[in-house]
């Protein structure tokens, strides 16, 4: 039998680390804002019928084998780690070819391992008929990213992969719910240059450092976290409406306190890139994911894309063409 899934990685707007439990359930209205873009993780699984685990990742140019899940159950280390984890909680009964190729550059901060784990689970959920809901998904998906990066995670990242399109999820006492926002697709794309700055950085650890901040109590951490869920509940409202000069505000706000959480958010090269792109019609800026690197969100003016497209790569750092990706994880079978 063989299983073809792939999903989405995602821009963030506002909100971010927020979504790690326990931080958002100490400000009202607790939120984070995102849009899916067309940068795929997918998955190629085969059975096979001697018994074999055959890893392998086109991107990453890694493979491995194990002779049987009990093998690969056992082994000390992995190539592969995210992929080996994945099977080792669906536990497949049979030999199985895992091939997975992603879109998104190491360490840009859209959110391509939590996507990839998506495709993964979507994947061998379809193979083994274990009936899991897409919400169920994202469970398992983000606690076997917690046990791989060894460190808590967030859950608006899985948002983009599950549905697609432009999202806002309530993070509330009761639970998380994604609420799809009505934002025309062509619109905000004409405003959206996405940069990679060539430096990967590791979201797991500048948001542990954050958590740690905010859970020993420290004060500015707690104000600035104040004023990201207020900035994020903002965001959603205008985004909804379509007003992108609010949007842009925000987005700058947004920004200025994020950089105040840990040393290491921003860096020279993302300071030179926000300050080159300012004349030239960029309205506002932010690091996607945790910082330290990776990728870097503009609004810009209509009409101004290519200009600042220019400036960021004399810079040094590469633009990314992007189009709002406007469904989720898909998944389809054949053979069996």
């Amino acid at each position: 039998m063989r299983i073809l899934s792939k999903s989405p990685c995602r821009v963030d707007l506002a909100g971010g680390t927020l979504d790690i439990w326990p931080l958002y359930l100490h400000h009202a209205n607790a939120c984070t804002v995102n849009f899916a873009v067309d940068r795929y993780t997918t998955c190629d699984l085969q059975t096979r019928e001697d018994g074999k685990i055959v890893l392998r990742s086109r991107d990453l140019g890694r493979e491995e084998e194990f002779g049987s899940l009990a093998e690969l159950n056992t082994a000390k280390k992995y190539k592969l780690a995210l992929l080996a984890e994945v099977v080792k909680f669906f536990a497949p009964p049979m030999g199985v070819e895992v091939d997975t190729d992603s879109q998104a550059p190491a360490g840009a901060g859209i959110s391509g391992s939590s996507s990839l784990i998506i495709t993964l689970a979507s994947a061998f959920n379809r193979l083994l008929g274990t009936g899991y809901s897409i919400e169920a998904i994202r469970q398992v998906a983000q606690n076997i990213e917690a046990r791989i990066i060894k460190v808590p995670t967030g859950c608006q990242d899985y948002y983009p992969a599950m549905y697609g399109g432009v999202s806002a999820v309530e993070l509330r006492v009761d639970g998380i719910k994604r609420i799809a926002l009505p934002v025309n697709h062509e619109d905000l794309i004409a405003r959206t240059v996405l940069a990679y700055t060539g430096e990967p950085r590791n979201s797991g650890i500048n948001n542990w450092e954050v958590t740690k901040l905010y859970i020993d109590g420290d004060k500015q951490v707690h104000r600035n976290f104040d004023q990201i869920s207020g900035i994020a509940h903002a965001m959603r409202g205008a985004l909804g409406a379509s007003d992108w000069a609010e949007v842009a505000r925000l987005l700058r706000e947004e920004w200025s306190f994020r950089k105040k959480n840990a040393p290491g958010i921003t860096t020279p090269l993302i300071d030179e890139l926000v300050k080159v792109t300012k004349k030239a019609g960029a309205v506002g800026a932010k690091v996607c994911g945790a910082g330290g690197g990776g990728c870097v969100f503009f609004l810009v003016e209509p009409g101004a894309k290519e200009k600042i497209g220019r400036l960021i790569e004399q810079a040094g750092a590469t633009v990314l063409p992007v189009k709002v990706a406007p469904k989720g994880v898909t998944v389809k079978a054949s053979g069996g």
